[in-house]
């Protein structure tokens, strides 16, 4: 044998590696483990906390703690599934390799990629420097959840903006959820009436199904916010409480305007994590590039991906890693048999839209925005049973069957859809 063949050999082998320990890649190897539980497998995850993050609008609001939402990642990994608490830095997929950022080279038959997305923080300038105080917060990070709900409940009137950046991110509903819960909390304390409520997005549309437009329309109005469509924040004076967004006018030019602000809500710019981007697996938008249907690369037969990271045109979101998951297992088992894949993801995302305390705009859609309830009810009118959902019924789902590897079988009716 050479030295380079030597060189070549990885350090540990696998049947399957994941890389990412958020819910897909905890989902993907417990019903791994339940389905063939004599295959090795490894997540390469570098976190020890693990986070529910769709309960964080919640905990921005005051209906949830941060603690409930946070559990040690050790707990979670599924047993008899190697953890390799470290960072994936490369992918070698014509040599079925991933090398860590510790420099160890993990080889594998079937390699699942999940690692979410990234928070791009910096690309705001000053957002760093002022996130958690000076008014300044934002549901997407852990560090300053609480002090969302801290700056809505000491707000006594003034100006509360609340942002969202181009698409994609995580959860497109979020940004306007905790608009809602905030403007309803102050109608409650009589302090709303002497608040001006502005959510500025970079896009031009509130939600990306037309569907339930209505009804979001509608808590827009009833709260009174000001909608600003094509504004992007891109820098923030904490001290100095201004905000600085890029605006495209009707004739498409490019504006910057400042604006005061007494509490600003931030969503940050999201993009694939800066290792996939780099990588051969990346397609268009750094995103890992596989087939919408199999979620099988296009190039790569021995790679899956599920989860923010993929580059599916679905909402990402944790509905739609509880769809994906049993896909993306049945389609890797039917490869390594060399069986045909024919598992097929229709785009199923879900996102409960708090339009206000106990109440929940239910969307749920397939690709192309085609909604798909699930429930024999119009899902558009805000409930009291969606809130339920939200609150008592998803994280239950979430801890004790995705990350179990038990599925959840929902059917949705498209034709339950309401005229």
């Amino acid at each position: 044998m050479t030295d380079s063949e030597t060189v070549a050999q990885p350090d540990q082998q696998f049947t399957v590696l994941i890389v990412g320990g958020g819910a897909a890649g905890i989902g993907v190897a417990a019903k791994l483990r339940r389905e063939r539980p004599s295959l090795s497998i490894a997540i390469i995850e570098p976190a020890t906390t693990h986070a529910y993050q769709p309960g964080w609008t919640l905990v921005g609001a005051g209906a949830m703690t941060l603690k409930q939402t946070l559990r040690q990642e050790g707990g979670l990994i599924p047993s008899g599934v190697t953890w390799l608490r470290a960072a994936a830095a490369s992918f070698q997929p014509e040599n079925n390799i991933v090398t860590l950022e510790d420099g160890r080279r993990i080889g594998y038959r079937r390699l699942v990629v999940c690692p979410g997305l990234q928070l791009d923080w910096n690309k705001i300038e000053g957002l760093v420097d002022t996130l958690g105080k000076n008014g300044v917060c934002s549901n997407y990070s852990a560090a300053s959840v609480d002090y969302t709900w801290t700056c809505i409940q000491t707000l006594n009137g003034g100006t509360a903006l609340f942002t969202q950046p181009p698409m994609p991110i995580k959860c497109a509903g979020a940004p306007q959820k905790i608009a809602y819960l905030a403007s309803d909390f102050w109608r409650k304390e009589g302090t709303l009436n002497r608040t001006n409520v502005d959510f500025l997005l970079a896009g031009d549309a509130l939600f990306g199904v037309g569907y339930y437009l209505p009804s979001l329309q509608f808590a827009v109005d009833y709260y009174g916010i000001n909608l600003r469509f094509k504004h992007n924040l891109v820098a923030v004076d904490g001290p100095a409480r201004t905000a600085v967004f890029d605006v495209i006018g009707p004739d498409g030019a490019t504006s910057r305007v400042t604006r005061q602000f007494d509490m600003l809500h931030v969503t940050p710019p999201q993009s694939a994590p800066d290792f996939v981007k780099a990588s051969p697996l990346a397609g268009p938008g750094g995103w890992v590039e596989v087939d919408p249907a199999t979620l099988r690369h296009v190039r790569y037969d021995t790679v899956f991906s599920l989860g923010d990271v993929a580059g599916t045109s679905n909402a990402k979101t944790a509905a739609a890693v509880r769809a994906q998951t049993p896909i993306v297992v049945a389609n890797l088992l039917a490869s390594l048999d060399g069986r045909p894949v024919t598992g097929t993801y229709d785009g199923y995302g879900a996102c409960p839209l708090t339009v206000g305390y106990g109440k929940v705009v239910l969307a749920e859609f397939l690709y192309g925005g085609k909604p798909a309830p699930s429930f024999p009810y119009d899902q558009r009118e805000p409930s009291s049973f969606a809130w339920f959902m939200k609150t008592k019924v998803f994280p239950r789902v979430y801890w004790n069957m995705l990350l179990t590897g038990r599925d959840i079988n929902v059917p949705h009716h498209p034709n339950w859809v309401k005229q």
